[in-house]
């Protein structure tokens, strides 16, 4: 098949503190304050990590992925809340909703952010540049919250490029410059950089993107091995990969999950899991499917990928048997090593309302959730909750087992 000489415009949308600015958008009073979403910082003897840092928290040091004693040590006056991914995960929907408006080329990466091939949508609605800003603006318009929007001509480019210029930014990269944008850069933005390789490279006298990219590639090989050259095409801007959209008739949905930095702490472990098995589920009976098969897919410190799966005895399109299912593939799997990335996949679709027998067991809410999922988005997120959360819904944490 020939190649088209055409370059490619790929769009990496990112939403800017995503769980704290939902908090924020939703208790008017936390506007302007430093809110910190993640684990009680006077509970559980301090342990636990930060999910999500408002940029009013950044500004005394507090990031994603600090252990929650570090947070409350920069920032004792801070707002802490408990994460609440069922509502981040419906407002997801929304938003990935929106992103389909542009184009069905959409490839969601995780809860807040996705890549889209608009090449097609050009002659529609305009350039990448313009695609973006209204892109934009109807997520401002129809959610209220900001996202942040890399342009380039390859997902690696367009996602350094949409962490540039947060909050609410749009950074556009040409074709043609994309080893010059990248250059100037810390090497630790490139995928696949985490702190252990960082120092590696540091040894080799690289800090840089460019400086990487400029390395005798003997060198880089000697010390890392195959994965070198990889990595040097990705320091000159070079990345083919396509954009990955669900097609009609899709054999699997899924989502992954990729660390900034290796991580074996079991609480953020879970809470990952966590949210990914709601935003699969979401993503189920938005298409009125359920799944038999629940794989969970693997990578540790080391980049050693594995997949792990189980069949179901019934369909589901439930958060909580997703997270069951996954939670205890990961216990068969996860050693002492951090963890890179995880992920998790449903397959092996059957009806979304399958026909019980005289004498069946009724199946999980597929149905019930299916109803809630349609009264929040008619009437917002308070509209409905489960019996089990009410008068408490602020306390609930992903590293608790979900509601029954």
């Amino acid at each position: 098949m020939p190649v088209s000489s055409r370059p490619r415009t790929i769009l990496h949308v990112d939403m800017d503190a995503f769980f704290a600015a939902v908090e924020q958008r939703d208790r008017p009073e936390l506007r302007g304050k430093p809110v910190i979403v993640g684990a009680d910082p006077k509970g559980g003897r301090g342990r636990g990590v930060v999910s999500t840092a408002s940029y009013e928290a950044r500004r005394f040091g507090v990031a994603s992925a600090m252990p929650i004693s570090e947070a409350w040590r920069r920032c004792p006056h801070g707002v802490y809340l408990h994460p609440d991914m069922e509502r981040y995960a419906h407002e997801s929907e929304r938003i990935m909703a929106i992103l389909g408006r542009f184009t069905d080329v959409v490839e969601p990466v995780s809860i807040d952010e996705a890549f889209l091939d608009v090449t097609g949508s050009a002659r529609a609605l305009g350039s990448g540049e313009t695609i973006g800003r209204k892109l934009k603006q109807a997520i401002r318009d129809e959610t209220g919250l900001s996202a942040s929007v890399g342009v380039a001509a390859s997902k690696l480019v367009a996602k350094v490029a949409s962490d540039l210029q947060k909050p609410d930014g749009l950074t556009l990269v040409a074709p043609g410059t994309e080893a010059a944008f990248l250059a100037p850069l810390p090497v630790r933005r490139l995928w696949g950089v985490g702190p252990k390789l960082e120092e590696t490279l540091a040894r080799l006298g690289v800090t840089t993107i460019g400086e990487l990219a400029a390395l005798d590639p003997a060198r880089l090989e000697r010390r890392i091995g195959s994965h070198g050259h990889d990595l040097q095409r990705l320091a000159r801007g070079e990345d083919d990969r396509e954009v990955a959209r669900e097609p009609e008739g899709a054999k699997s949905l899924g989502q992954e999950h990729t660390y900034d930095q290796d991580t074996a702490d079991p609480e953020r472990l879970r809470a990952t899991l966590l949210q990914l098995a709601d935003a699969v589920a979401a993503r189920l009976r938005r298409h009125a499917l359920r799944a038999r098969t629940v794989t969970l897919k693997y990578r540790d410190e080391d980049f050693r990928t594995t997949t792990h799966a189980r069949t179901l005895k019934r369909a589901t399109d439930s958060g909580n048997e997703l997270f069951r299912v996954a939670s205890e593939l990961f216990a068969e799997v996860h050693g002492r090593r951090r963890v890179r990335l995880v992920g998790i996949y449903a397959s092996h679709f059957g009806e979304a309302t399958p026909q019980l027998g005289l004498f069946d067991a009724q199946p999980e809410p597929g149905p019930v959730d299916r109803v809630r999922d349609e009264l929040r988005r008619r009437f917002g997120d308070e509209a409905i909750t489960r019996a089990s959360l009410l008068g408490r819904r602020e306390r609930r944490n992903p590293s608790d087992k979900p509601p029954r």
